[in-house]
């Protein structure tokens, strides 16, 4: 959480000031289906010559070299309006940091606390976490620190592919505001540990010392934002890959299953912790994972998939339609 909110502050006191490049030119060549519905509708409107001739009509032709058509400008790829997005990114941060304190420094485990602790009824899901041997907390929680660190800064190798550098601005932007979002979801939503007060599985440890287990940050074991942070990132970075690279077809499910292993990964050095249950760590990773793919998702929306409308049928009554269809990434495959 502290790499997540770092990233977050250092991205927010940079966009006051960065400017975001709109794409240039197009360099090469592309032709789609609606830009040649325009020019046949046009021609089609036009006068005879003075020979009394219709004139030709031809369809658009491809380039000669089929090498240069590679690269569609990101605008077809990802709406992203900075001064929006920008400020989505700030907000989250800003109440990220508001309320991290607070779950932060949450009331010790009084002893009536303990006396009245029940591990027998804790879902079967969760109970054999107890289990779990804790001889190398300290070790796990290190290996822990790496993992999120390596799914924060994966995202980031996007920037230098070839498909995606030209648009490094946008899709940095689109990274901040998928992890302000849910950064901020995790400290200020009622799921997580600013309104539950659930104990992690160190409380029920009876082979340690009370004292040594009364801090308020035992309180915050649903959900585990640490996973949910290491999830946003790699499934960020799959889904980000694939949107550019849409001739892997299926095989984009492939991307998204390797996303999986870094968090899951997370998870297991948390339990092994005894930081969370099994129950925290698939929540935090559903969270991120989702915000993950539906914020890049989201700036995908166009006018040309997205419509409203209105009905009143004979009978009476009516209402209103949403219709959203997904679209196809228009980066043309090499």
């Amino acid at each position: 959480m502290k790499l997540s909110l770092a990233f977050l502050l250092l991205f927010a006191a940079s966009t006051t000031s960065a400017q975001f490049r709109t794409p240039e030119p197009l360099r090469y060549a592309a032709f789609s289906f609606s830009a040649q519905k325009r020019e046949a509708k046009a021609s089609e409107h036009s006068l005879p010559d003075s020979a009394g001739s219709a004139i030709e009509h031809s369809a658009p032709t491809a380039p000669a070299d089929s090498d240069d058509r590679r690269i569609v400008p990101s605008s077809r790829v990802y709406n992203v309006n900075p001064y929006v997005s920008g400020a989505i990114t700030v907000a989250g941060a800003a109440v990220s940091l508001l309320a991290l304190n607070t779950i932060r420094f949450k009331p010790e485990i009084t002893d009536a606390e303990f006396n009245a602790l029940r591990p027998d009824l804790l879902n079967g899901f969760d109970r054999w976490a107890l289990n779990i041997q804790t001889a190398n907390v300290p070790q796990f929680e290190t290996y822990s620190t790496i993992t999120q660190g390596f799914c924060a800064i994966a995202p980031l190798s996007l920037l230098f592919m070839d498909r995606v550098k030209d648009d490094w601005g946008h899709v940095l932007l689109m990274y901040a505001e998928a992890t302000s979002v849910t950064v901020s979801l995790y400290v200020a939503s009622p799921m997580g540990p600013q309104f539950q007060n659930k104990f992690r599985p160190s409380v029920y440890d009876e082979t340690a010392s009370r004292d040594s287990r009364r801090d308020g940050n035992q309180r915050n074991s649903f959900y585990s934002g640490h996973v949910a942070t290491a999830a946003v990132g790699t499934f960020f970075f799959a889904k980000v890959y694939t949107d550019y690279h849409p001739e892997l077809g299926n095989d984009k499910y492939w991307f998204y299953a390797l996303a999986l292993a870094p968090p899951l990964v997370m998870g297991y050095c948390r339990l092994k912790a005894h930081d969370h249950f099994p129950s925290d760590i698939l929540t935090g990773l559903s969270i991120g994972a989702l915000c993950g793919i539906l914020i890049p998702e989201l700036h995908r929306i166009t006018g040309n998939n997205l419509s409203f409308g209105a009905y009143a049928p004979p009978g009476g009554g009516g209402g209103v339609t949403f219709q959203w269809m997904p679209t196809n990434s228009s980066i043309a495959a090499r």
